[in-house]
């Protein structure tokens, strides 16, 4: 939660910067990002980690779920880099075939939020008084209380987990922080002159938001949730280790980090899917972070 008021403060002041409403383009935005090699590196990353979330049988050719008891975590040999796990399935196929749940839980459940805490942050913004109330409140009521804790409760209720389950229960139960941002940045879109000249010509408010305010709001929280990506998928597989995640027979990550708990003396079962996670988390926060420096308000000026 602090990291998270963290990033929102620090956004947020950048936001409040902006005094007369020019954003970078599209193709502005992009000509800044290719110029960082950091940027270029991490989204090929990314692109094979969603290749290989997608499309698992380019990477390998075995089965993940054939398995030979006499192989039981035996090191690395021909054909089989990764070695293999407890049951003497092909690890390599086993972590491949793993990506799939962590790109999907952060990916949908970082857009869902994006779109829900976009949504009320911009009709709380807008619609000081009774709307802004109501959505702050039950935002107040949230941050009280742990997130972590919500989730294993509300999980752990539930008899068959499945991906958009737990897509499901972060979206509901992360957008506060977002819509405080976005509520934020609103406030100091709302009153400029673009704004007040669309309102003195009658435009509708719906319209309003959708033309001029949201596109010059939008930035801080966009920056925000790129950050956040990399931490959802942390949070996937610690939810999966924790036994309130994905269940067998489904593959993650995290489920491969509950069995390496248990055999210590095996330290390939914990390193290559650490390695995945760690990889796939800097990236996603390294992007976050070029984005978050190309949208600086102090670089348009």
């Amino acid at each position: 939660m602090s990291d998270v008021q963290q990033i929102t403060a620090a956004v947020g002041a950048e936001a409040q910067e902006l005094g007369d409403g020019r954003t970078l383009s599209n193709r502005e935005l992009l000509r800044a990002l290719l110029r960082k090699p950091q940027f270029v590196l991490c989204s090929l990353l990314l692109l094979t980690f969603f290749t290989m979330a997608a499309v698992p049988k380019l990477f390998t050719s075995a089965d993940p779920r054939f398995c030979e008891l006499a192989k039981s975590r035996q090191g690395r040999g021909p054909g089989h880099p990764f070695g293999f796990d407890i049951q003497g399935c092909d690890y390599f196929a086993n972590v491949i075939y793993g990506a799939r749940p962590s790109v999907l839980v952060s990916i949908c459940a970082s857009f869902g939020v994006f779109i829900l805490a976009g949504s009320l942050g911009l009709l709380a913004g807008y619609f000081p008084g009774f709307v802004d109330g109501l959505i702050s409140r039950t935002a107040d009521v949230l941050f009280s209380i742990p997130g972590i804790v919500v989730l294993i409760v509300i999980l752990n209720s539930v008899q068959n987990r499945s991906i958009w389950i737990i897509v499901g229960v972060i979206f509901l139960i992360g957008w506060p922080g977002g819509m405080r941002l976005m509520r934020a940045t609103v406030f100091s879109v709302r009153n400029r002159e673009y704004v007040l000249a669309a309102r003195s010509i009658g435009a509708p408010p719906l319209r309003i938001l959708r033309k001029h305010v949201f596109p010059n709001a939008m930035a801080p929280l966009l920056a925000m949730t790129t950050l956040g990506i990399g931490g959802m998928v942390g949070l996937e597989a610690a939810l999966t280790f924790l036994g309130v995640g994905l269940q067998p027979p489904s593959i993650s990550w995290g489920s491969q980090f509950g069995v390496a708990a248990s055999y210590r003396d095996t330290p390939h079962l914990f390193i290559w899917p650490a390695l995945f996670i760690s990889t796939m988390t800097i990236s996603f926060m390294i992007i976050g972070d070029s984005i978050r420096d190309a949208l600086d308000p102090k670089l348009l000026r």
